[in-house]
């Protein structure tokens, strides 16, 4: 099995640091980076497990919160599209002056607000962002920036989640890049139904692999 180096990261962003947790397998050649609008990304269960199979694919993840713990407490910072996406762009230029991923390649993985910051970052570094997937994203929340995506796009819905997919599909006539929807039948907004998360994780390592490699 290819090692991989795994590394406590802080940040610095704003006056504040980030925390986050990056792991690199040998030799990786990109590195998927994770858009979580609330809560702490690198902690969510569901982010780990997706993670975990990306990584199993020969990628590399970074999983930082995009706010810190006492800007989480405020509700409307979650809603903050704007703080979110300068965020992620700070992040992901942190990320290409480091020495452990050389000429990496970047991926984008947000999922609810997150994945409006996620395609709002892709819109503003243009070919620099290789792929975006988004699950139950509010993906309409980056609305006006959405013909200038040049990145690979998948939206990943659940088929019970009518008004998020609702949303996803008008957004998805706007894109003018390479895209696809897939929709998880039966499954709800946290996609918690036996085999939903995993066939989330399966459909977007496979996205990723594509476009990163």
């Amino acid at each position: 099995m290819a090692q991989h180096s795994e590394t406590l990261v802080s940040i610095p962003v704003d006056d504040v640091e980030l925390e986050g947790m990056l792991e690199i397998p040998a030799d990786a050649p990109g590195v998927v980076v994770f858009a979580h609008g609330s809560g702490s990304s690198r902690k969510s269960p569901r982010n780990n497990f997706v993670a975990e199979v990306i990584r199993d694919r020969g990628l590399g993840t970074l999983l930082f919160d995009l706010l810190t713990e006492e800007e989480d407490r405020v509700r409307e910072n979650r809603f903050d599209i704007p703080l979110l996406t300068d965020r992620l762009v700070a992040v992901t230029e942190w990320l290409w002056n480091r020495e452990d991923v050389p000429n990496a390649k970047i991926g984008y993985f947000g999922s609810s607000t997150g994945a409006a910051s996620a395609l709002r970052a892709a819109a503003r570094l243009g070919g620099d962002v290789d792929a975006v997937v988004s699950r139950g994203g509010r993906v309409d929340m980056a609305s006006e920036l959405l013909d200038e995506v040049q990145a690979p796009s998948l939206f990943i819905v659940g088929g019970n989640d009518t008004q998020v997919l609702e949303l996803n599909r008008d957004a998805l006539e706007e894109l003018r890049c390479e895209k696809d929807l897939h929709v998880v039948e039966g499954a709800g907004h946290l996609f918690e139904g036996e085999g939903e998360l995993e066939e989330v994780a399966d459909v977007a390592a496979d996205w990723f692999a594509e476009n990163l490699n």
